[in-house]
């Protein structure tokens, strides 16, 4: 059986204020092109299908696309939600959905019953568990702690339960949470940008709870990463934050064989845009022709300057017109200055150019002065357009 492992769609989201829509639609041509090409038994997707609870109508309306083309290619697809979705709203129609064969498992009340499939080595149960947050979850499957380790585990015993009576066979389960081979391996794991799951600062599940499953298909973590043969992050399709610049997004494509995982190759995603972050003074970065690979791509500049350059994104983008974040570290490390203590007999004016001299060393220039005294003459006008009638008729 072949198996397309993805995950971490975020279908709505945007990068620093701009739109990834278009390259969420190309990732999933991309999906449907690959089921097609390399004759896919099995779609997987761990969760996080959209990125908040209530997505823009461009994105349901990409979601429902692309599960509507995948069920045209005959293809058996397994959805579950993560903890971005809203799991009532994702699952609303998994009953008429299951009979094109897209199945939607999203509700905790069904964990413990897979979607069955046979090939030619048998039977494969394959298990969807949805984000399962311990508060919801606990008082009904009485569980021992408020950890998410805890509420894998009783949905492990839900599943090893119909496993048991079923009788021997495969097992693919879908799981959206936290998961390593031990705490000291997560920090290594994480990006900046997936929403914290920690419940009372303890959301790690260890990779023992899927330690008899043929193939565990784990969505949460934006990097792609084999935890063991037979456990994997797909990882989100593309990046993020600019703390996955230089990941590799994608798929795993997975052989499952008689006894399990014969082979898992990672089947890399379009790139819309490349990820970049430079750290140096602006008039280097200018220059600097090892940069010259950074023209194109979504730039993180990180100035080092011992002043503030005036216009620097401005300047900036004249060589690299994709920079999208500004971060000032001066060499050196100094410490900022204390602003202005006294401002008592001082005009708003004063105040104003004193604060602009503080913060970037230098004096506003006329033009700056000037923008400033039309800014305090503003705030000192008169707002009320009904005050001088009052006068008048007093």
């Amino acid at each position: 059986m072949r198996i397309l492992h993805t995950s971490d769609w975020h279908l709505g989201r945007s990068f620093h204020g701009i739109g990834l829509l278009d390259a969420q639609a190309a990732f999933l041509d991309h999906l449907v092109a690959t089921v097609v090409e390399e004759a896919v038994d099995l779609v997987l997707v761990s969760g996080d299908v959209h990125d908040r609870a209530l997505p823009p109508v461009d994105a349901v309306l990409l979601a429902d696309d692309v599960l509507a083309r995948l069920a045209a290619t005959g293809v058996r697809t397994v959805v579950t939600s993560g903890n971005h979705d809203s799991a009532v709203r994702l699952g609303v129609h998994a009953r008429l959905a299951d009979r094109a064969g897209i199945h939607l498992r999203t509700r905790w009340q069904d964990v413990g019953t897979p979607v069955v499939l046979e090939d030619a080595h048998g039977r494969v149960a394959v298990h969807g568990i949805p984000y399962l947050e311990p508060d919801a979850v606990r008082q009904p499957w009485a569980l021992p702690a408020r950890t998410h380790e805890a509420a894998l585990s009783a949905a492990m015993q839900r599943i090893r339960h119909d496993l048991a009576a079923r009788g021997p066979g495969r097992t693919v389960v879908l799981a959206h949470a936290f998961v390593a081979g031990s705490p000291d391996a997560a920090p290594g794991l994480a990006s900046d940008s997936e929403r914290d799951i920690s419940v009372g600062g303890i959301q790690i599940a260890p990779t023992s709870l899927f330690a008899e499953v043929s193939y565990t298909a784990l969505g949460h973590l934006h990097r792609a990463a084999e935890l063991t043969p037979s456990i994997r992050y797909s990882g989100s399709p593309l990046a993020y934050s600019f703390s996955e610049a230089g990941q590799a997004k994608g798929s795993w494509l997975v052989e499952l064989g008689a006894t399990g995982v014969e082979r898992a190759d990672f089947v890399p995603a379009p790139v819309p845009r490349r990820l970049h972050r430079v750290r140096g003074r602006l008039d280097d970065l200018l220059l600097d022709p090892a940069l010259a690979e950074a023209e194109g791509s979504w730039l993180a500049v990180t100035l080092t300057d011992v002043r503030r350059p005036r216009s620097a994104m401005d300047r900036l983008r004249t060589r690299f017109p994709h920079t999208l974040t500004l971060a000032f570290e001066p060499d050196g490390g100094a410490a900022p200055r204390p602003l202005l203590p006294h401002v008592s007999g001082r005009t708003d004016l004063d105040i104003a150019l004193g604060f602009v001299q503080e913060v970037r060393e230098l004096e506003a220039t006329t033009e700056e002065e000037l923008l400033l005294q039309l800014a305090c003459d503003t705030c000192h006008s008169n707002t009320d357009p009904d005050a001088d009638q009052r006068v008048e008729a007093g």
